[in-house]
């Protein structure tokens, strides 16, 4: 599932007391299957990573209001957490290589701040260069940077150093990570226009998105298409399509009878065919590799609403895209994942017990039935022996390094 020569941004994610997460200490591939059933907790595992590109994209503020706020995002146990911890080990293809992490917690008279964030990033170019810093409510308590800005306790200190050549590429990628629960309603809908820089979470701005495609990378937009025609037979182009000051997607697909093929609004199509178009745009929206590119998009079970017989289709797509993006998706589909060619490495299997969410890579059983090729995914999904192992794996702040 894509070559060991694969860039993979987030090499590995740690989260502590996160809505149903109480701890897990991940290793990410290029490809990466979360699989577990309806519940079990695996779209929060996808929100912990959401969450940071979120808080800053927009703010710490928004990422904890749109969630409820903060009283809903750590997790609710008997030992009453009250704050949460979320941590990136991240490489890029220059070699360059760190750490990102920090601790939210609510203040005891109402409100939250950020206790802990830090970032350590060692240069490729130059292994004797760290770029770091440390802040601790509020105070800026160790920097590379000679004269650091301010920092404040209620936002993350990344932000304020976005501006910094040092900072800024770990700042581009994390913020501009894509996590996707693609919506055909608002697919459907009449869409304003926007840059279709990033595909918006639901799919609201996808014809924008592939208007952008289509005059920057024609290349990325027909391979699109002819994964989309594998699905839908017939269907030979999508475009974009301006409705007065809004805009829509128009289909041109074949009919049975007729010389030249017939023209669709996205009004006309089914869920399953623009539920299909949204995630391979998710997908490819970054193949020309540029540097502003989505180095990471999640798809929160892509085979909804599509024909089991399509799900090889769908397989390989995000094998294909998992080459210049890496890919994260949640699923409980046997047919998605019925491939004797996945493995073992690339499935973190989810579970929960007593409502708390338990999640790591496979236990030793199920990762030598799959060496052995006695069963596939799939199949061990069917019979329910998709288990995690025992071992929970703790992670600290302080920690220069995630531990292993």
């Amino acid at each position: 599932m894509g070559s060991l020569s694969t860039p993979v941004f987030v090499q590995r994610f740690a989260m502590r007391n996160y809505k149903s997460v109480a701890t897990c200490n991940l290793t990410l591939r290029a490809l990466t299957f979360m699989v577990g059933p309806n519940g079990a907790g695996k779209s929060n595992v996808l929100d912990g990573l959401r969450f940071i590109a979120d808080a800053l994209r927009d703010s710490l503020d928004h990422a904890l209001r749109s969630r409820g706020g903060i009283k809903e995002v750590r997790r609710r146990s008997g030992g009453h957490p009250n704050h949460f911890a979320l941590q990136v080990h991240f490489g890029f293809p220059d070699g360059t290589s760190g750490l990102y992490g920090f601790q939210i917690g609510a203040r005891p008279q109402g409100g939250y701040e950020v206790q802990q964030e830090f970032c350590n990033s060692v240069r490729g170019a130059d292994p004797s260069r760290t770029d770091r810093f440390r802040v601790e409510r509020g105070i800026v308590v160790d920097s590379s940077i000679e004269v650091p800005p301010a920092a404040s306790a209620d936002r993350l200190f990344l932000v304020n150093v976005s501006g910094y050549p040092e900072f800024r590429p770990l700042y581009s990628a994390l913020s501009r990570m894509g996590f996707f629960s693609l919506n055909p309603d608002r697919i459907r809908d009449l869409q304003p226009p926007d840059a279709g820089d990033l595909l918006a979470r639901d799919g609201g701005n996808l014809a924008s998105v592939l208007g952008k495609l289509a005059r920057e990378n024609p290349t990325a937009k027909k391979r699109i298409e002819e994964y989309l025609s594998r699905v839908v037979p017939g269907i030979r182009e999508v475009e974009p399509r301006s409705v007065g000051p809004k805009e829509t997607l128009e289909f041109r697909q074949d009919v049975a009878g007729a010389r030249d093929p017939w023209r669709f609004f996205a009004a006309n199509m089914s869920d399953g065919t623009l539920r299909t178009l949204g995630v391979l745009v998710a997908l490819f929206q970054s193949s020309d590799g540029g540097e502003d590119r989505v180095r990471l998009v999640g798809v929160e079970e892509p085979e909804i609403a599509l024909h089991p017989a399509s799900a090889a289709v769908l397989r390989d797509g995000l094998r294909d895209a998992s080459r210049s993006t890496q890919v994260l998706v949640t699923s409980h589909s046997p047919d998605l994942l019925d491939d004797e060619d996945i493995e073992a490495d690339s499935i973190l299997a989810v579970v929960s017990e007593h409502g708390a969410t338990r999640i790591g890579r496979l236990n030793e059983v199920g990762r030598s039935v799959l060496h052995d090729r006695l069963y596939t995914v799939g199949e061990l999904l069917r019979m329910n022996q998709l288990d995690p192992e025992v071992a929970e794996q703790e992670f600290d702040l302080s920690a220069p390094h995630p531990v292993e």
